[in-house]
């Protein structure tokens, strides 16, 4: 079987900077599960592995727009201070979950002032070239509810309602 639309495909990984530095691998999270077709993964990547099989490997070098996409300066946002207050040890570099009207997202703290806080949405590579390294695990064609939902839904289920 090959990775096409459809296919649930399971990589072993290696996600670095453009130096080299691993930012995430499999070692650490296990392997890397997603739904071919549907941007689970990033664009370059995808369209790498369209028909490749078990046990094939890629080195691939993605530019910001097949990868995290470009920085965006607008998604650097102040916010007064005070809606920090319940979180202990607010520092500088801290990730923190943010609520939106369309779901979590991850920030970064930029930087704390004595009235705001400067918080960051933008992926940590975005705008830059990163380097994946992959070998194909494991492929099957996708459940019905999977495809109808657009991810892949671990152990039968999704883990969420709808």
């Amino acid at each position: 079987m090959n990775i096409t639309k459809n296919t649930v495909v399971e990589l072993d990984y290696k996600l670095m900077d453009s130096q080299g530095a691993v930012w995430e691998s499999s070692a650490e999270g296990g392997p890397w599960v997603y739904l071919h077709g549907y941007g689970d993964v990033m664009p370059g990547l995808e369209k790498e592995l369209e028909g490749k099989a078990i046990g094939q490997k890629i080195k691939v070098e993605l530019a910001p727009e097949q990868a995290y996409g470009p920085y965006e300066d607008d998604m650097k946002t102040e916010v007064p201070r005070e809606a920090f207050d319940g979180i202990d040890g607010l520092t500088e570099g801290m990730r923190l979950a943010a609520e939106s009207g369309d779901g979590v997202h991850a920030v970064l703290v930029k930087e704390i002032r004595d009235d705001v806080v400067v918080i960051d949405a933008n992926h940590p590579l975005a705008g830059q070239t990163v380097k994946v390294e992959v070998k194909v695990l494991a492929i099957r064609v996708a459940t019905d509810e999977e495809v109808a939902h657009g991810h892949v839904h671990q152990h039968g289920s999704c883990g969420h309602s709808h």
